[in-house]
């Protein structure tokens, strides 16, 4: 029987994916293929988690320059990160979180918001259309409920609402990674530490919270961490 040619497109592979597909295989696999070999056999050990937004503007792997292994990437609408609440529901970033901790044990957790964040405007723009009609989305946003209340700074928001709750939902992410008790005990501990960051878009700048202030500064600015040890 012949196969029927008259199914929708959407059935055919992305052929932009085989494309750069085979560009990936022929240049950066082959390059690295003893790095592969061994994380095939050996499994993954990062040192790092990143809590970034699915905005597909924003790669955590290509802002810090990372090789395969080097970073655990967790991505959701707006980078955000809900409060410990041990149910029956799906938690999927909670998952992703315990089995960073508890099971490859890194050591630093960064919670990495951006500039124009399409979950943020949407939270502001409450009157306006939402960011989508599904079913999900929504109740996601609410998570930035606390953070537009208790984690916007005034002189933030008096100068740009939507960056400062931008800043205000790393922070709150923060307050909630604090909630997880494999979180609060080894930072405790000092086994394992928490950081936020913030990313412009166009102009490729990092900003970092500085936990001393609760102010975000460019990255340049800061101390090298080299320079301190």
């Amino acid at each position: 029987m012949a196969p029927d040619t008259d199914g929708p497109a959407a059935t055919a592979f992305p052929r932009e994916l085989l494309t750069g597909y085979r560009g990936y295989l022929e240049n950066a696999h082959r390059a690295n293929r003893p790095d592969y070999e061994r994380l095939a056999l050996y499994g993954q050990q990062p040192e790092v988690m990143v809590v970034s937004c699915c905005d597909s503007r924003v790669t955590p792997e290509g802002i810090f320059n990372a090789g395969p292994g080097e970073l655990f990437v967790v991505r959701n609408v707006a980078n955000l990160v809900p409060p410990y609440a041990p149910d029956n529901d799906y938690h999927s970033t909670s998952a992703a979180l315990e089995f960073a901790v508890q099971a490859l044990k890194v050591r630093h957790i960064v919670v990495m918001g951006h500039g124009q964040c399409g979950g943020v405007k949407a939270f502001l723009n409450q009157d306006a259309a939402p960011l989508s009609p599904g079913d999900f989305i929504g109740k996601w946003m609410t998570l930035l409920e606390p953070a537009a209340e208790f984690r916007c700074l005034k002189i933030e928001r008096d100068d740009d609402p939507q960056l400062a709750l931008e800043y205000a939902g790393v922070r709150q992410s923060l307050v909630n990674l604090r909630s997880f008790p494999c979180v609060r005990i080894l930072e405790e501990k000092g086994r394992l530490s928490l950081h936020g960051a913030w990313f412009d878009i166009g102009s490729g700048e990092l900003r970092l919270l500085d936990p001393r202030t609760d102010r975000f500064h460019t990255a340049s600015t800061l101390p090298d961490p080299a320079s301190a040890r």
